[in-house]
Formats: C-alpha cells, sequence, structure tokens
C-alpha cells in the first residue's frame, strides 16, 4: 500500500495532499530509512516514525486497512498500542 494512503486510512492525516506534505518534509522514515518519495510501499511489519502535532510517533504495522478508519476504531488503535 502506497504510503501517503496508509497515513490517511489509519487518520494520521486528514487528506492525502497533508499526508503528501508530511512526507515531503524529510521527517518520515520506514524501517529507520528515510522516506522521499509519496508512493513508497509499506507492507505488514513496517515500522513508522514520525513527528505528529509535536510528538514522535512510531507506529508498527500490523495489517494493512481496506478502507479508511473511522474515529472510534482509530482511537481505539492507538489506545491499545500507547
Amino acid at each position: 500500500m502506497r504510503l501517503d494512503r496508509l497515513l490517511v486510512y489509519l487518520r494520521f492525516a486528514r487528506t492525502r495532499s497533508m499526508a503528501k506534505s508530511m512526507i515531503l518534509s524529510g521527517q518520515m522514515r520506514i524501517n529507520s530509512a528515510r522516506v522521499t518519495k509519496i508512493s513508497c510501499e509499506v507492507a505488514v511489519g513496517d515500522v513508522l516514525t514520525f513527528a505528529l502535532r509535536g510528538e514522535i510517533c512510531v507506529a508498527r504495522i500490523e495489517k494493512l486497512p481496506d478502507r479508511r478508519l473511522s474515529p472510534a476504531q482509530a482511537a481505539k488503535a492507538w489506545s491499545r498500542a500507547a
């Protein structure tokens, strides 16, 4: 799955253009490697590291979503991980 779509599906970014700006800022990493392309592929088991709202987020991809998560599902997923 493309990184920009994943960020929107998991509700880290509201739109794909916001996801694009997050990626192109140079602060996004997949498995400790800096990402410079918005079309970078993400797979199960990858670890994303990025800045979000002044904090560093580290997320391990355990399952790729088929569609955008609802706000309740996204909150539940992150409350378990934290």
